[in-house]
């Protein structure tokens, strides 16, 4: 049991240095991986309860994101964990922060539109339109469905003729 019991928003800001494995230049907490943090009640009141939701349910990267969770409590003076892997209801890109989103487009990663997470019908759907990260065109064309991993697709700019991953929207 720690001494002092750090409050939920010392541990949000932590979690905040916490990178994603996958793109390291933005945090657990700004994709909105992170759902919830809270002290147990009752008779395990000294453990940290943190509630994750992976990007999808088969994200490689899970189980290195909950590593890196526990690690970086553990590392605050945190020592009794448990982390909660809630599928439902599934992320989606709306739980992004706005400096998440401005990370990935400094980074060269378009971000996902506003307002386009959620369920897709398919008969009537229509792709989002994409900016390139360079140069702001939307002369762009997606080259492969899948990009650097699962969650971004591969697009190329017709104007600046640079390739960029573009995060999916979900």
């Amino acid at each position: 049991m720690i001494a002092s019991r750090p409050t939920c928003e010392d541990v949000w800001g932590w979690l905040g240095d916490v990178a994603d494995p996958e793109i390291p230049v933005i945090s657990v907490v700004d994709l909105g991986i992170v759902r919830d943090v809270r002290w147990h009640d009752g008779t395990d009141a000294d453990t940290l309860v943190v509630t994750v939701t992976p990007t999808y349910s088969g994200c490689p990267a899970t189980r290195v994101i909950e590593r890196d969770i526990v690690r970086a409590l553990r590392e605050h003076g945190v020592e009794r964990v448990e982390l909660v892997v809630r599928l439902a209801p599934p992320w989606t890109t709306a739980w992004m922060s706005e400096s998440g989103r401005a990370t990935l487009h400094a980074y060269g990663i378009a971000p996902p539109a506003r307002g386009t997470a959620g369920p897709i019908d398919l008969s009537t759907f229509v792709a989002p339109r994409v900016a390139c990260p360079r140069c702001a065109s939307f002369d762009v064309e997606q080259t492969s469905r899948f990009g650097s991993t699962p969650c971004k697709a591969l697009y190329r700019c017709n104007a600046c003729r640079e390739p960029f991953d573009h995060f999916k929207c979900h």
